[in-house]
């Protein structure tokens, strides 16, 4: 059996390259799963990282009853790494959050807080701890992905979100998914999303993995990308069935 099953909720840490941090990330995880308002674990997914991440992940999930991981042979990005997460649990509710620490897992509790009525609560970062182009890129790439998708969203690049289950396993996933949650969260019947105010935090270890490119070009790109995608979307519902015994 899959062991998330237990639990309510799944916590989905995407890790490439972030050796530096997994003993700090381990502490503050193990911290929270006592405090958390759900009853909750941890699964983490190795992006094929060719630092000593797979093996202090492992160390962590050894010492840590509510641990667990899942690792890729080979690199494959953030947006690979949290649909492997969501294909693989099996709690009511699944989350992620970035392993760099610039977000709280304490903070997880603001978002369930509305799991329940809402298919998607996402964060919005108050007070970014980035620097000013940093911040610019971002703010020119929301704005453009607003005007294409008309989503509303403030802070799609908020790695701290909160997901039923039923409607995160039905999102059509493509590389560079993370940035359209809430749009194609709106895709799907009684698809809603509530947006919640978030601590961040300066990165303190470890080094980001985004640049111009994919911070600010390639969002460009994936907006056609998902417009393409949106007028091919499909939902359905079943009526009825004669499949249960």
């Amino acid at each position: 059996m899959n062991l998330t099953a237990n639990y309510d909720f799944t916590i989905i840490v995407p890790v490439y390259d972030e050796q530096d941090n997994i003993y700090h990330l381990e502490q503050r995880l193990a911290a929270y799963l006592p405090q958390a308002l759900r009853k909750t674990c941890v699964l983490f997914v190795n992006d094929g990282s060719h630092d000593a991440s797979l093996a202090r992940i492992k160390e962590a999930c050894s010492r840590q009853k509510d641990f667990y991981y899942i690792s890729f042979v080979a690199n494959r990005g953030l947006s690979a790494a949290i649909k492997a997460g969501i294909d693989v649990a099996q709690s009511q509710l699944v989350g992620y959050m970035d392993a760099d620490l610039q977000t709280a897992p304490e903070d997880f509790n603001l978002l369930l807080k509305d799991a329940d009525n809402y298919a998607l609560v996402t964060g919005i970062r108050a007070q970014r701890k980035d620097s000013q182009f940093k911040r610019l890129q971002s703010k020119i790439a929301n704005g453009f992905r607003r005007s294409m998708t008309h989503d509303g969203a403030q802070d799609t690049g908020c790695p701290l979100k909160v997901m039923q289950t039923k409607y995160a396993k039905r999102i059509p996933f493509f590389t560079g998914m993370h940035r359209f949650l809430p749009a194609l969260i709106l895709l799907q019947d009684g698809g809603t999303y509530q947006q919640i105010p978030v601590r961040h935090f300066p990165r303190t270890a470890g080094k980001s993995k985004y640049h111009l490119y994919n911070r600010l070009v390639a969002p460009f790109v994936d907006c056609f990308a998902y417009r393409w995608m949106k007028k091919r979307y499909i939902n359905y519902q079943i009526g009825e069935d004669n499949l249960r015994a």
